[in-house]
């Protein structure tokens, strides 16, 4: 009964399996729209009651900032164009800087990625001393050039919500805090080993001098 029930658990697994590598990329890739994107649109305040609203607009984001990023990783990025794609793709972050998007390019990189797809996007609050701000936690799908499927990934976004006085009524602008949080943090294997070792050399040599006689004069 046991190899039975193993033997239906392999085949359901390899079934998964075989449909997951004939996956393909079914969303946008005109390079027309993509390049064109940009973050000028502002919230009208109406919107900001619906939970469902801030996460269709909250997913719209990242989706946006993910066409841009895999279009600009595709290209030269030293031509004109890979520079008004950059500089569209900073205008997403709330503060200008270069490292907020490291993160990013080296995850995409590093799978060879060519299209992404946002997936089952859930954004929780955040509440620190110094600010507050929301984490908008999702599964992304990557494809490669080929459009074939890559693999499904847990990544995370930080962002905050500012208040844009209107004439009518009060306006809220979406800038990003932080994007791929988890992977600017991550500290590979050698890097964790290494400080690792330096604090149990700090301990040895707290222990050492804690043993030392006093001398007597």
């Amino acid at each position: 009964m046991r190899i039975k029930i193993l033997s239906i658990f392999i085949a359901i697994s390899a079934c998964i399996s075989i449909i997951s590598c004939n996956k393909k990329y079914e969303g946008e890739s005109n390079i027309n729209d993509v390049k064109y994107k940009n973050n000028r649109n502002t919230i009208p305040s109406a919107k900001m009651d619906s939970a469902q609203a801030i996460n269709i607009i909250t997913k719209q984001k990242i989706q946006d900032l993910l066409d841009l990023s895999t279009l600009y990783i595709s290209g030269n990025k030293d031509t004109e164009i890979d520079s008004v794609i950059y500089a569209q793709m900073q205008s997403y972050f709330l503060k200008t800087d270069s490292t907020q998007l490291k993160p990013l390019f080296k995850d995409l990189d590093s799978l060879k990625v060519r299209y992404a797809s946002i997936n089952n996007l859930n954004i929780e609050r955040k509440i620190t001393e110094k600010d507050t701000f929301d984490v908008a936690k999702f599964s992304v799908e990557y494809y490669n050039s080929k459009k074939a499927f890559i693999g499904s990934y847990d990544r995370n976004a930080e962002y905050v919500l500012k208040s844009v006085p209107a004439k009518d009524n009060n306006e809220f602008k979406f800038y990003f805090k932080n994007f791929y949080t988890d992977l600017g943090k991550k500290k590979d294997s050698t890097s964790a080993q290494t400080e690792s070792n330096q604090d149990k050399s700090k301990e040895q040599k707290t222990l050492i001098k804690a043993e030392k006689p006093i001398k007597k004069k």
